[in-house]
């Protein structure tokens, strides 16, 4: 062989053995492998992430732990930690990470992640709009999110349990993903719910109880009822979070009998198939141990220096040997109402703190400490207002009774509250004052937290009856700012924020009938004190001989109704008001018809009755015997106009069978009332007592005329009308349940009586009389009639063409709100009434009533003001009124009962 030769063969013999080796570590670092049996250390020199859409890869890449410059066992923990990571996160259906690149000791790693589907749809199969609206608010399946297992698990739990609390206890739900083949990577969710059908409680077992019987127990719980016929009105179904509570219910029952350590050892539930139809029923089995009956036994009193024991143990009213009552005894010490802790927050101890303990148990008799700590008594720093976007704050701050530098006082703080209430220009439900503490000063700030309600009322009203449309308009702005008038940046559309009242209204059926009203309260008549001025002025005029129908003492005679009518606030429970409050429905009982065509009509031989009506009243507040008490003067005047009228009233009739000529009313009348309800709109607790007395002069007394004289003529004799009439009212409402809530459910209890009197036998007033039976509604008010209603019965079937002297009325209504929104109250009603009316003494019996029960709805919008409808079947009929009694439905309209 050649030296060349063995040259070459060297050459090439070191180009096999080094070029590889360059080639592995530069040309083709990426052509690598990495054995588990031979793990290596590297230097982490990029980290990149690949196959995600939305998710932020630098978040990934610190989630993973994997950082440039770190060094790591390839293989090794730092991968699979990585990867543990990563799965932790359920945003992935994939997770890999592989090496890139590979140099020296350096490493290129890139993190695969394939994210989970995402929810393009949701469709619900075997429920309705408003079961998927209350499930779609619960389980929240948002469009464009990823879906994981665990989301449709807990959406599947979440929906049986929804179903199972309304008493769907079989409900089964199966959810089924399937792709989307409009978009990648998407899935739709088909939701199956197959309810099946309520169950309903079968039978209630209860054992272990010997002192308490099951009957006790069973109506303990309030939601949870067997079949039975004591529980016919009352739900069956059976719902566990209900079921729940009323297990703890019975236990209270069994707290407030002495039995404090009285449990439920064990309960059970057993569904069962009845009846032909083999529905599932629950059966539920209830094991309870009674313990020992309790007894109170001495209580001492520690830490009081304002009030003594003796005092103290007055006003809990809890004697040694009374039997113990948790319940009984938490009411007596902190209740809200009557807890003694408003003892101590009426004067001011806002820190103050009580702790019963029980300090010696002997057998069954227990022994409590009453541990108080009074501390500082507490003034009032700052009261601010807020919330009152339109009111003017002197408005509403005037109504308080919580004052800068005063001592601070639980009773005045929510009389406070019930003033801001009863002004009407805020929302009751709303009013917040929220008391804000400072123990270390002593002091105490208070913010009364208002919101605005619109209180401004429309009325646009129509109705046809008697063959004529009649129709009214009226306008109330019940926060009216009179100083304003002139300021022209006021004029928003009106000036209003201070507080005052002005009504304008107008009616008319043509040429037969027409009203003009206008009204105005001052609430606070110059600022200072709360005392009300009020002014009215109305002009009504009816034409019999425009109409060719038949004409009763209603003018209107037949149906018709429309929205509208007014409803208000005053503080004095009295005012003047002459034609206007809401056009209602009204059904005409002709005492006698006149059949004028308007053809031929002649103003001079029309029959025309006009009433020009102007009041004034004046209102105050009174110290004593409390100032919830308020007095009411009102000086008023009627002059009436009639011509070629006939024997509407009996009264005034001529010789020739007609009414002609003016009459006038000139009187006064005072209102002493009481009122201390605490919200206008919807009364939970409080009373409404009043007595009025209206007099005219007693003119009779001082003509030296004899009046029984038969050639004095009618227009002579009652030119100036004479009467006194006496009302006497009341109202009570009492919580029946939850007091103070939002769902209370109320007892009102009302009475009336009322009586027209005279001066003289001989001439008695043909005006001021009570007309009874129906609504209480009237279109109009020419001749100073009050309008009471006695649902039941048609209107005005109780009382005579032109009322009767004196009436008496007695109800019983239990009412329950269906919402208590600014925007409306609603509130259900059932009713017992009764009443009845006469015209004198000696053919009166008070007590001999025409009796009624029915239901209604009311609805208060703030536009339009009190609306509602009665169902009322009268018991008794009435004599010589064919069909007055019965079953009777009544419209509503800006009035209260």
């Amino acid at each position: 062989m050649s030296r060349i030769q063995k040259s070459i063969i060297a050459f090439l013999f070191l180009f096999v053995a080094i070029m590889p080796r360059v080639f592995a570590q530069e040309a083709d670092s990426t052509n690598f492998s990495i054995y588990y049996s031979s793990a290596r250390k590297y230097t982490i020199a990029d980290v990149q992430v690949s196959g995600i859409r939305y998710l932020d890869k630098t978040v990934l890449i610190q989630l993973s732990g994997l950082t440039v410059g770190d060094e790591i066992m390839v293989p090794g923990d730092a991968i699979t930690t990585a990867i543990k990571k990563l799965w932790q996160q359920g945003l992935f259906s994939d997770v890999k990470i592989n090496a890139t690149k590979l140099i020296d000791d350096k490493i290129w790693l890139d993190i695969y992640l394939q994210e989970r589907p995402r929810l393009a749809d949701v469709n619900f199969y075997g429920i309705s709009k408003s079961e998927k609206d209350d499930i779609t608010e619960k389980v929240l399946l948002l469009k464009g999110s990823q879906i994981t297992d665990h989301q449709i698990n807990s959406a599947e739990r979440t929906i049986k349990n929804i179903f199972h609390g309304k008493g769907f206890l079989n409900t089964e739900v199966s959810i089924v993903q399937r792709d989307d083949t409009t978009q990648n990577n998407s899935v739709i969710l088909d939701i199956n719910v197959d309810k099946k059908e309520k169950v309903k409680v079968n039978n209630i077992e209860i054992y272990g109880n010997e002192a308490v019987p099951d009957v006790t127990l069973e109506r303990a719980m309030k939601k949870t009822n067997e079949k039975s016929l004591r529980n016919f009105f009352k739900t069956k179904k059976f719902l566990e979070e209900e079921y729940e509570k009323d297990k703890g219910l019975l236990i209270d029952k069994y707290n407030e009998k002495g039995y404090r350590d009285a449990i439920i050892t064990g309960d059970s539930l057993l569904q069962v198939k009845v009846g032909k139809k083999e529905k599932t029923r629950v059966n539920i089995d209830l094991q309870v141990e009674e313990g020992n009956k309790y007894y109170f036994g001495d209580i001492r009193w520690v830490g009081n220096t304002v009030y003594p024991s003796e005092y103290l143990n007055q006003i809990l009213g809890i004697k040694r040997g009374d039997v113990f009552n948790q319940k009984i005894l938490d009411k007596r010490l902190f209740d809200n109402d009557v807890g003694m802790n408003n003892v101590y927050l009426d004067k001011g101890y806002l820190f103050f703190n009580l702790d019963p303990v029980e300090v010696n148990i002997d057998k069954d008799t227990i022994d409590y400490e009453m541990r108080i700590y009074e501390g500082k008594q507490a003034t009032i720093n700052e009261v601010r207002i807020v919330g009152n976007t339109k009111t003017h704050e002197h408005v509403a701050r005037r109504e308080l009774r919580t004052y800068p530098g005063d001592l601070f006082s639980k009773s005045l703080l929510m009389r406070s509250y019930r003033e801001l209430a009863q002004l009407g220009h805020f929302d009751p439900e709303a009013i917040n004052p929220d008391v804000q503490p400072h123990p270390e000063e002593g002091t105490v700030d208070i913010e009364y937290q208002l919101q605005e309600k619109a209180n401004d009322q429309i009325e646009l009203s129509g109705g046809w009856g008697a063959g004529m449309f009649v129709g009214s308009v009226g306008l109330k702005f019940a926060n009216f700012s009179v100083r304003n008038i002139f300021n022209k940046e006021a004029w928003r559309p009106l000036p209003t924020g201070d507080g005052q009242t002005l009504s304008l209204r107008y009616q008319t059926s043509g040429k037969y009938y027409r009203t003009v009203s206008m009204s105005f309260i001052e609430p606070w008549l110059g600022g200072k004190k709360p005392n009300s001025f009020s002014v009215s002025l109305s002009h009504s005029r009816i034409n019999y001989s425009a109409n060719k129908y038949y004409q009763s003492y209603n003018p209107y005679g037949g149906y018709g109704g429309g929205y509208g009518g007014g409803y208000g606030y005053s503080p004095y429970g009295y005012g003047s008001s002459y034609g206007y409050g809401g056009y209602g429905s009204s059904y005409g009982y002709p005492q006698y018809t006149y059949n004028y065509d308007s053809e031929d009509s002649n103003e001079a031989n029309d029959q025309i009755w006009e009433t020009t009506a102007l009041a004034l009243g004046y209102g105050y507040r009174l110290s004593w015997p409390d100032d919830y008490f308020t007095v009411y003067h009102e000086v008023s005047f009627e002059h009436y106009n009639l011509r070629n009228m006939q024997s509407y009233f009996y009264f005034l009739v001529d010789e020739n069978g007609e009414v002609n000529g003016t009459f006038d009313n000139f009187s006064f009348k005072t209102v002493f009332g009481r009122s201390s309800v605490d919200n206008p709109l919807y009364s939970r607790r409080g009373s409404n007592i009043s007595m009025a007395l209206k007099v005219t002069p007693p003119y009779s007394w001082f003509s030296n005329k004899d009046y029984s004289d038969p050639d004095i003529p009618n227009s002579e004799k009652y030119k100036w009308i004479e009467y006194h009439k006496w009302l006497f009212k009341g109202q009570l409402f009492s919580p029946l349940t939850n007091p103070g809530g939002e769902h209370t459910l109320v007892l009102k209890t009302a009475f009336e009586l009322g009586f027209l009197g005279y001066y003289n036998k001989n001439i008695q007033s043909p005006f001021e009389g009570f007309i009874v039976g129906g609504s209480g509604m009237s279109g109009y008010n020419i001749y100073g009639t009050d309008y009471v209603a006695l649902r039941g019965y048609k209107d005005y079937a109780l009382s005579p063409n032109n009322g009767s002297n004196m009436y008496s009325k007695f109800t019983s209504e239990i009412r329950f709100p269906i919402t208590l929104k600014p925007s409306a109250t609603i509130y259900a009603l059932a009713f017992l009434e009764a009443g009845n009316a006469g015209m004198s003494f000696q053919n009166y019996t008070p007590f001999k009533l025409h009796r009624s029960a029915g239901v209604g709805v009311r609805i208060f919008l703030p536009m339009f003001g009190l609306m509602g409808i009665d169902w009322g079947y009268g018991f008794d009929e009435v004599p010589n009124v064919s069909g007055a009694a019965g079953s009777q439905f009544h419209f509503v309209i800006g009035q209260q009962f």
